[in-house]
């Protein structure tokens, strides 16, 4: 076994109960997991020592949201939108022909560097969707890579109704429901749908979400980018760990979200968890020029909230965990403090992870070095590369 101490460490980001910072402190991690937290002066001897020379160590984030195995781009569907023209759905399709003809060894590059630019970034944990392939094996193939490189992948078989079965919407849910889920069932920990214009009703949602409860996955949803779908009553109804995106929110979706989270009040575990959190997607309104969410509103409604990333190849090519953070600041009325605990505790609990998004005995999720005395640097020098290290973290 290997121990690390990270030592000097002028703030600490722990998010533990009751002290959420600490100054002045060291970690201690053992084979990348956390063993001992406390002050600097009593750190115990490790193997190696990483010096952090006064500046902030905070918890990797939790990107919870991303999809990452893919081919092409959509660069010129991205200035289309930056003349003017409104983001559709419909853009998918476009990556779903590339990603069909691309080969393994194509897709496991690009899926390899972006998960290598994301932990550069201080992303130690990631969800990663299929939704590019929407056949079978298609969608198969997108999994098993995914499955390389992280515990948390995600069917999305109900991405947009592809092209051949545009005439015939119901052959294809009967297909994901079907077929393709028991194909991708074992590579997988969720199963989500997008809904919305372009995409899935709430009924299709309903029949395929209860497919994938019934094979034994988590539930994930898409809903509320484009308008108030009706898709986070459904995320709420089936106790989905999250419901994505949450642009567009009615107040009964509110008052559903926020009592969701009372209900799971009791529980200390997100392992444990039965609340549906709103995991908002800042670098989507950003590249797509749609009203940001209202996380103010949320957080004080007492909703439970994660930001991600979302980086797909059309509506959002970024992982940079930081420029969502600084954009949730910016844009949508919350703290440094508590954007970061959305990256991470949040981005934790959409997952219901109990061992990832804070700095305590026992954590996995690693930490990350900033270059910077302080974790609200992340929004106060935004698009600076600020990560110094990252030591630890989860596939």
């Amino acid at each position: 076994m290997m121990s690390v101490v990270v030592a000097n460490i002028g703030e600490l980001v722990t998010f533990a109960p009751g002290r959420p910072v600490r100054h002045g402190a060291a970690v201690v991690l053992v084979d990348g997991v956390v063993q001992w937290v406390g002050d600097d002066s009593d750190a115990p001897p490790a193997d190696a020592r990483v010096d952090a020379a006064g500046g902030a160590v905070i918890p990797g984030f939790v990107d919870s949201h991303s999809h990452l195995v893919f081919a092409g781009d959509r660069a010129a569907e991205f200035e289309a939108r930056m003349a003017g023209r409104p983001y559709a759905a419909g853009g998918i399709r476009s990556t779903v022909a590339a990603t069909r003809e691309a080969s393994v060894a194509e897709l496991r590059v690009r899926l390899a560097r972006l998960v290598a630019e994301a932990r550069a970034q201080g992303t130690t944990t990631l969800e990663i969707k299929s939704g590019y392939g929407l056949t079978v094996a298609d969608e198969e193939r997108a999994l098993r890579l995914a499955r390389e490189v992280t515990d948390e992948s995600t069917f999305l078989g109900a991405h947009v109704v592809p092209a051949e079965y545009a005439s015939d919407r119901g052959a294809y849910v009967d297909l994901v429901r079907g077929p393709m889920l028991a194909a991708c069932a074992p590579h997988v920990r969720w199963v989500d749908v997008f809904i919305g214009s372009g995409a899935f009703s709430v009924d299709e949602a309903r029949l395929i979400l209860e497919a994938g409860r019934d094979a034994g996955l988590g539930l994930r949803v898409h809903a509320g980018q484009l308008a108030a779908d009706g898709g986070v009553a459904l995320a709420v109804e089936l106790g989905a760990a999250s419901v994505d995106h949450c642009t567009h929110l009615t107040a009964a979706d509110v008052q559903a979200l926020a009592d969701s989270a009372r209900a799971d009040a009791s529980t200390d575990s997100p392992s444990a968890s039965t609340a549906t959190v709103a995991t908002l997607l800042p670098l989507v309104e950003f590249s797509t020029r749609q009203p940001y969410p209202d996380a103010r509103r949320l957080l004080d409604a007492g909703v439970s909230v994660a930001i991600a990333t979302d980086c797909n190849p059309g509506s959002n090519f970024s992982s940079s965990m930081p420029l969502a953070l600084a954009l949730a600041v910016r844009e949508m009325g919350v703290t440094p403090l508590e954007a970061l605990e959305a990256a991470t505790v949040g981005g934790a609990r959409a997952l219901r992870r109990d061992d990832v998004g804070h700095v305590r005995v026992g954590s996995r999720g690693g930490v990350v070095l900033l270059d910077a005395p302080s974790h609200s640097w992340l929004a106060y020098r935004v698009g600076v590369p600020l990560v110094r290290d990252v030591i630890g973290g989860p596939r």
